[in-house]
Formats: C-alpha cells, sequence, structure tokens
C-alpha cells in the first residue's frame, strides 16, 4: 500500500516573517481558498491574539467553508507560570475555533535555560500540560518540537523526553523543527530513526513530521530525507518563504514527493495546478516571480542552446526531468545567440507561422537573430520584438504608422521643482498626418503618452494596453556616460502579457524602440484576433 504524505502550509504565518512578504486579510483568505482547492491538508493561518489582523482573520475565517483543508491556529506552551486555563495564548487558540490547534515547546536545553530560564523538568511539564488541556478542546493537536536537531545533537536524552512528554500530552503528530536551519541531509536518517525507535518503545501510533528552514540550503532535501526516513507529515511554505533564508519550499516537495518518490498526497489529483498557485502568492504578496524556480518557474523547462532544443523536439526526456504540464507550466523555447534553426523553427510554429527549416528565409532569419544579439539584443525575455522580427522578415508584418519625426524636451528652471518633460511626435497613419504633443513624467512615459495620443482615435483598442516594467541595462562600462544601452519594456491587455526590446547608446532611442514594438504587437495581435 503506497504511504499517504500529510502537507501542511505555514505561508500564512511562517511565510508572512520573510522581509518584504506581507498579506492582507483579504489576501490571507484567498490563498487559504487555491490551498484547499488544491488539497493541502492544514493550512496554519497565523497566531491568533498577536496583532488585530490576526483576531480579525480567524474571525472571518469562521464563515469561510474549507472542502478538504483544515485550518490549524499556532502558539506556544503555556506560560510557565500560569495554568493552562488562565493562559492568554492557550485561550486564544481555543477562540480561534479552528479544527486543529498547533503549538510549539523547547526541545534545546540550552533553550530552556537561556530563553525560558526555567528548569528543564518545569519545561517538560508545561509541554505536557498544554497538549492535555487542548486534547479534549480540539478535534486535531500537533505539537511542533523547535529547535529539535539542535537539541538532538547537544542532548539527545532530552530532547527526546520532550517528544515523551508530547506523546502523554495527547499529540497526534509531533513535528520535528530544524529551526535555525542548520542541519544537512545526511544528519537526517539517524536522528529521525531515535525518534521513530523511541515513539515505538512508548507504544505511541503518533505520526512523526518535519518542519526544515532553508538556512543551508538544504529544506527541501532535509525533508524529502525525513519523509525516505519514515516521516509522514511535511511543513513548508509555497515558494519557500520564511524568515531568514526561508522555509522549505512546498512547490519543489510536492512533485518530487509524486513524481519522485512514487508517495500519494491530496495535492496529487490538482498538481496540475501548482505553477498557478506558486505565482498567485508572488502576486497577492505584490513580489516578483522567481523564474528560476525548479518545476514552477518560468525558466524551469525553458531551453536555449540549439542542440538542447533540437533534441528535445524529438523527446522531451532528453532534457526535461518531468513533463513541465504535469504542474501546470510550459515548455518555452528560448531565443539567443546559442540558438539554431530548431529553435526558429519551434518558435514559428508557437507563432502560427509556416515555414520550412530548409527555407533561405529561416537562414536569413537566424543570421540577423546572431547579428542583433552581438549588438546587444536579447530576445529571451523580449518574445514579442522577435516574433515582429520573423513576420517582417517573411513579408507577413505591415507598417500600422510610420514615423516622421519626435522630440524630447525635458525642461528644469528652477532645482527646487519638479522637472517638465514634453515630448512631440509626428507620424503619418495609413497616409493621415497626426502631429501630438504630451507631458509626462520623465521623456520616456512623455514619448509613451504622445504616441498613444496620435494611435488611439485609429485603433482604440491601445486604451486597453499599459506599460507594466521597465529595465534598462548598461551593455558595456568602458565608455562611461557614452555607453549602449539595453531596454526591456513589458506591457499587457486584457488578455495578457508580452515583452519588446531596443538597444542604442541613447536610451530614449532605445526606449522608442521597445515601445514601437509593443504598440505593434498589440496591433498585430488585434490583427490576428479579428481575422
Amino acid at each position: 500500500m503506497t504511504r499517504v504524505i500529510e502537507l501542511y502550509d505555514t505561508t500564512l504565518r511562517d511565510g508572512t516573517q520573510a522581509e518584504n512578504f506581507n498579506l492582507s486579510v483579504d489576501d490571507k483568505i484567498k490563498v487559504c481558498r487555491q490551498l484547499d482547492r488544491i488539497g493541502i491538508d492544514f493550512i496554519e493561518g497565523g497566531w491568533p491574539g498577536s496583532n488585530p489582523l490576526a483576531v480579525d482573520f480567524f474571525k472571518r475565517m469562521q464563515s469561510v467553508d474549507l472542502k478538504q483543508a483544515k485550518l490549524t491556529a499556532f502558539g506556544s506552551t503555556r506560560h510557565f507560570r500560569k495554568s493552562p486555563d488562565k493562559d492568554t495564548n492557550i485561550q486564544a487558540l481555543l477562540a480561534a475555533k479552528t479544527p486543529a490547534v498547533t503549538i510549539f515547546g523547547k526541545s534545546w536545553d540550552i533553550h530552556v535555560i537561556d530563553a525560558l530560564r526555567i528548569e528543564l523538568e518545569e519545561n517538560l511539564q508545561i509541554i505536557e500540560d498544554s497538549l492535555a488541556y487542548l486534547r479534549t478542546r480540539v478535534r486535531h493537536l500537533i505539537y511542533d518540537a523547535e529547535h529539535f536537531f539542535d537539541g538532538f545533537k547537544n542532548n539527545r536524552e532530552y530532547s527526546l523526553a520532550t517528544l515523551g512528554r508530547a506523546i502523554t500530552g495527547g499529540a497526534e503528530t509531533i513535528v520535528l523543527c530544524d529551526t535555525n536551519g542548520g542541519t544537512l541531509p545526511h544528519e537526517i536518517p539517524e536522528i529521525i530513526q531515535r525518534v521513530l525507535q523511541y515513539s515505538s518503545e512508548m507504544n505511541s501510533p503518533v505520526r512523526i513530521g518535519i518542519h526544515a528552514h532553508n538556512d543551508s540550503e538544504t529544506a527541501v532535501a532535509n525533508s524529502l530525507m525525513g519523509v525516505n526516513c519514515g516521516a509522514s507529515h511535511v511543513q513548508g511554505t509555497v515558494n519557500g518563504f520564511g524568515e531568514r533564508c526561508g522555509n522549505a519550499n512546498l512547490t519543489s516537495i510536492i512533485p518530487a514527493l509524486i513524481f519522485k518518490m512514487g508517495l500519494e498526497c491530496k495535492v496529487g489529483k490538482r498538481i496540475d495546478q501548482l505553477y498557478t498557485t506558486a505565482r498567485m502568492v508572488n502576486e497577492l504578496a505584490n513580489l516578483p516571480h522567481n523564474r528560476y524556480q525548479p518545476y514552477v518557474g518560468e525558466a524551469a523547462f525553458a531551453h536555449k542552446g540549439g542542440v538542447h532544443v533540437s533534441a528535445v523536439q524529438r523527446n522531451p526526456m532528453t532534457y526535461e526531468h518531468i513533463a513541465p504540464e504535469k504542474v501546470g507550466n510550459v515548455r518555452r523555447i528560448l531565443i539567443s545567440d546559442q540558438s539554431g534553426k530548431a529553435n526558429v523553427l519551434m518558435k514559428a510554429q508557437k507563432y502560427g507561422l509556416e515555414i520550412d527549416q530548409d527555407d533561405p528565409t529561416m537562414a536569413a532569419i537566424v543570421n540577423e537573430l546572431k547579428s542583433l544579439e552581438n549588438q546587444g539584443y536579447q530576445y529571451e525575455a523580449a518574445e514579442a520584438s522577435f516574433e515582429l522580427l520573423m513576420r517582417r522578415a517573411m513579408g507577413l508584418q505591415h507598417d500600422f504608422f510610420q514615423l516622421e519625426a519626435f522630440r524630447v524636451i525635458h525642461h528644469n528652471h528652477d532645482m527646487a521643482r519638479n522637472p517638465i518633460t514634453e515630448a512631440t511626435i509626428r507620424l503619418y497613419v495609413n497616409g493621415v498626418e497626426v502631429h501630438t504633443a504630451s507631458m509626462g513624467d520623465g521623456p520616456v512615459n512623455a514619448l509613451d503618452r504622445a504616441l498613444r495620443k496620435a494611435l488611439t482615435r485609429f485603433y482604440p483598442s491601445l486604451e486597453d494596453m499599459e506599460l507594466t516594467d521597465y529595465k534598462v541595462r548598461v551593455l558595456t562600462g568602458e565608455h562611461g556616460t557614452g555607453a549602449k544601452v539595453r531596454v526591456l519594456v513589458e506591457s499587457k491587455d486584457l488578455e495578457g502579457s508580452w515583452g519588446t526590446v531596443g538597444v542604442s547608446v541613447n536610451i530614449i532611442e532605445a526606449s522608442w524602440q521597445a515601445l514601437v514594438d509593443s504598440i505593434n504587437y498589440k496591433l498585430m495581435k488585434d490583427e490576428k484576433n479579428s481575422a
């Protein structure tokens, strides 16, 4: 019988302790619904009573119907001078009215002596008392053995004794925490095997879990090693967010458990939503996506070298450890100076362009690509510009407008006041001359506004388009302020987003190139959709 692994998400508590990672109450509820939708077993909502937002969250969650996941309140063992019924932390856990409660206690004798400043036996007592009090009042009771791995290495008898008291107190799951993130994978087997042996000696059916931090870049490896050694409960966060260097990344752990280790978990039925879940959390936290993240990053199944692309065309297994569709991701073929005909041919197929690999136009496209990248153009993040390049080479791209001239004036007569920037554009649309000017917050914004002002009456759909990102990269510093720069622009409309690129020694000219490509791509896309 296949072993079933329980998944416990702590993005809303441990994850929000990450630097620059913040979620509103509404955001947390959205994350809860999505984690429930994909099949996470436990969702740790936070520490009740720690702040007004936490109180509001747990109150509002009482009216949210989770189909699969069990919302979990998190807190500590009782204060050693207070009984559980008088301890505000314990009472806040119960007031949250969650089906599951997780409390943590000290496993490392150094923490008991230096942090709590109590006797070792007193710590054992508060662990047992807290759990025993909660056991009859909640459906699911989990104990996080904080700093367990460090505690075990320092004083294994005492660290095991803390687990023994948690078992006696009634914990159904005991989670071994590598709180400082300093444990390495080769240390895991001996420790977990001893814990399992200890649990067996107590004749306890308690479930063993693992909670790893990533300070040594081994949180995922430690979690998988823990499962391999017998743990059946894994804690982590979406995208690995967490304090310091983060927590174990569930978006890497889950596919490894299912596809690599052949284990079962509820998420297995909806694992194709993993990619969208990872991106949703980033979007709600207003943080950029890590394109290099395994499984769910944009680069996870991206192929650049011509040899790689050619092989992937024949058999994706040659350079992909799993099919990207399994986790909801997609295969991407990158265009660069390492590209050959295979890359360009696959791009043509993606864009719906019919071209044979022996067509002279194909060789011309490859040569032009390599020439442009030698000048500093880069199309890996600007596929819209590359599609336009291909269409022009194949004679399929018509000009939606023709630029006659543009001018940008940046006027600052008083350093204590904001400067004035104005852009003037003269262009033709289907033989009709248009001459417009617009103010802006800087030269690029002024150009963008003037261009839209000139074109919108001919192409109303441009109202739906907006610039979402703008990046400038100095390509070489040897010429100082006269160095060539590359500008990458990302735009979006109601249907999706796209990237374009421009290169010049003049930053305004490079920006203009990228802006023009962006608008041409939008208009080309609209033209195809209406055909």
